[in-house]
C-alpha cells in the first residue's frame, strides 16, 4: 500500500540456513533508533529459536553499516537523573549485544561507515568483513561521552589494547583496508563485493557440521580458555560429543568418497 514506511530491519531467511539481517534506515545512515532496536530485539529472539539456523550475517542498507546510537535525544539528558540514564543505556546495550548469545557463528558485513555503537555491533560478531573504503571510528570522547556498548571490552578483545587506546583515546579513524591490517576486521573487500564475499564465507560455515560448529564457537567465546589445560578439559568433553554423532560418520564418508558432506545436525 502506498505511503507505508519500509521496515527498519530486514530479515532474509535463506534455504541454506543463513539469515541476513539488514539495518534498513539509509536516510539516517542506519542509526540505532528505538524503532530499529525493538525490531532487532524481536529478530534475534526469533533466530534463537530456529533449529535450522547455521549462520547469521549482519549488514547495512545504503552507504553506511551504522552511524551508531541515535544522538537526537542526548541534548536533553542534563535534566534526567543518572540512574534513569543508566537503565536506558544498559537496556540499549544489552539488546544490541544479544547477537553474542546466538549459538551459531555471526558475521558483520561492514558495507560502509561504522561509527561508535555501530562499530561495537560489528565487533560483537564472531567475524567481520569490511569495504576497503569504509570508515571505522569510535568518537565517544570527542562528543564528551565515555565509551559505551562494551567498547572498552570489545576493542581490546578483538584487536588488543594498543589499538583500543588509540581509537578510544586519540580518536584514530581506520579505513576498512587499514582495519584488516590491524586485525580489527578479518578481511577487506571492494565495496561492491562486501556482501557477496561475506556470504561466501557464511556458506562455508553453514556447510559444516552444526553441532561441531556451535561447540567450537563456545570454546572460542570471550577470548577462549584461561589456559591450555582448560582447553584440553573442554575438548576432552566436546570432541567425544561429536564423535558420537551421525555427522561425524557422514563427514568421514564424504572424505572417503571425495564428495561434499550432507550434515544434518544429528
Amino acid at each position: 500500500m502506498s505511503g507505508e514506511q519500509p521496515e527498519v530491519l530486514r530479515v532474509e531467511r535463506r534455504p541454506d540456513g543463513i539469515a541476513v539481517l539488514t539495518l534498513n534506515d539509509p536516510a539516517r545512515r542506519n542509526a540505532m533508533s528505538d524503532e530499529m532496536t525493538a525490531a532487532y530485539r524481536q529478530a534475534v529472539a526469533d533466530l534463537r529459536g530456529d533449529s535450522g539456523l547455521r549462520c547469521v550475517v549482519l549488514t547495512g542498507a545504503g552507504s553506511a553499516f551504522s552511524a551508531g546510537g541515535d544522538l537526537s535525544w542526548l541534548a536533553d539528558t542534563n535534566a534526567v537523573a543518572v540512574p534513569a540514564l543508566r537503565d536506558r543505556m544498559l537496556a540499549f546495550y544489552r539488546t544490541w549485544l544479544t547477537i553474542r548469545s546466538l549459538e551459531v557463528p555471526t558475521i558483520a558485513a561492514v558495507n560502509g561507515h561504522a561509527v561508535g555503537a555501530g562499530l561495537c555491533l560489528a565487533l560483537a560478531c564472531d567475524l567481520r568483513y569490511a569495504a576497503e573504503d569504509a570508515k571505522l571510528l569510535a568518537p565517544f570522547t570527542a562528543l564528551g561521552l565515555h565509551p559505551g556498548m562494551a567498547a572498552t571490552w570489545l576493542f581490546p578483545e578483538v584487536a588488543g589494547l594498543p589499538l583500543a587506546r588509540e581509537m578510544l583515546l586519540a580518536g584514530r579513524v581506520l579505513t576498512g583496508a587499514e582495519a584488516a591490517r590491524h586485525g580489527l576486521v578479518n578481511q577487506a573487500f571492494p565495496r561492491e563485493d562486501v556482501l557477496d564475499g561475506t556470504l561466501e564465507i557464511a556458506e562455508r560455515i553453514a556447510a559444516n557440521a552444526p553441532v561441531a560448529t556451535r561447540l567450537t564457537k563456545v570454546a572460542l567465546a570471550d577470548g577462549g580458555h584461561a589456559d591450555m589445560d582448560a582447553a584440553l578439559r573442554w575438548e576432552s568433553l566436546a570432541q567425544p560429543v561429536t564423535m558420537a554423532s551421525e555427522d561425524m560418520i557422514e563427514g568421514l564418508a564424504a572424505q572417503r568418497e571425495k564428495r561434499s558432506p550432507r550434515f544434518t545436525g544429528a
